[in-house]
């Protein structure tokens, strides 16, 4: 029974790299814009998410890769945009301004070509109200950066390195599924000083037009996202919290959650926060509807948080 004067405590609530986030759910990057891209939807509110990715942000302004950039699939969707972004000065300068820190934490993400790129990058927005920053080591559809750096184990240290140096802010490592072993990188991320990590970034693939006989995005390769990717995703991040876990390090688990359902068996196998990405596309008001199902599980399990659900799974 609810005290007079007092709100009974919300079940949904996380702790995150010590943020206190009011649902497990994160809007992922380039799925949202700059946090702007459904606040024009009718019905959706920033409240109902407990953090928002902001696309990648580059040093300089960057025009994307040439068309096609967005190709659907049987189970999901393939892109290639680019890191498509007018650069780190006017993110910091002109867009975050406009954004409303008190409805939700805004994650910055941070994108390179090189390590002294990710750096500075990292330096401009440790100066902004930023609530953390997320190093994409692992992004499939640009030709050098992000690709190259996530694959190798050493080289995404050296880059989480020359971030952590840059900030004090929470800084969450993203990692690719597109190497060996992704429990090498994640160890090698932590002992860097990652905070954090976002398990998973999409997997490359491609698509053919068969008459023209010509590949369907002009970047040829791109990332594959959506349900297809899921049973891999939630894979990796059980892989991943066998390392995170005894050292306390949160996981931003990723890749297809479309319902409560799935956001559940993430949040089971070891991930403190669910991200939502290509699903938005879908339903753009599907948030809420996630949250729902999650607090129903929650009480019919007698349970009074998510948090005793992080990583109960019994093998």
């Amino acid at each position: 029974m609810a005290v007079a004067g007092k709100s009974l405590p919300n079940p949904l609530q996380v702790d995150f790299c010590g943020l206190s986030l009011s649902s497990p759910i994160v809007l992922l990057s380039g799925c949202v814009g700059f946090g702007e891209e459904y606040t024009r939807i009718e019905g959706f509110s920033n409240r109902d998410v407990g953090a928002i990715v902001l696309k990648g942000t580059t040093r300089e302004p960057r025009l994307g890769n040439a068309p096609h950039r967005v190709c659907e699939t049987p189970a999901g969707m393939l892109n290639a945009i680019g890191l498509q972004n007018p650069g780190m000065d006017k993110v910091v300068d002109e867009i975050l301004p406009q954004l409303d820190f008190s409805e939700t934490r805004f994650i910055a993400n941070v994108c390179g070509s090189t390590v002294e790129d990710y750096a500075e990058v990292t330096r401009r927005f440790d100066d902004s109200p930023i609530d953390a920053i997320e190093i994409n080591i692992s992004c499939p559809n640009i030709k050098e950066g992000g690709l190259t750096f996530g694959n190798y184990p050493d080289m995404s240290a050296k880059v989480v390195a020359a971030c952590r140096r840059e900030t004090r802010k929470p800084i969450i490592a993203k990692l690719s599924p597109n190497q060996t072993d992704i429990r090498e990188n994640a160890r090698l991320c932590i002992e860097a000083g990652a905070d954090a990590l976002a398990v998973i970034n999409t997997i490359t693939g491609m698509a053919i037009d068969i008459e023209q006989r010509r590949p369907v995005l002009g970047n040829v390769r791109g990332g594959l996202s959506g349900p297809a990717i899921r049973p891999i995703a939630l894979l990796k991040v059980r892989q991943v919290y066998e390392v995170a876990g005894p050292r306390n390090i949160p996981i931003i688990g990723q890749g297809g959650i479309m319902t409560a359902k799935d956001a559940l068996e993430f949040i089971i196998a070891g991930a403190t926060t669910v991200g939502i990405g290509t699903a938005l596309f879908y339903d753009p008001l599907l948030c809420k509807t996630i949250n729902d199902g999650i607090a129903d599980y929650l009480r019919r399990h007698e349970m009074t948080s998510v948090s005793q659900l992080i990583g109960s799974l019994q093998t």
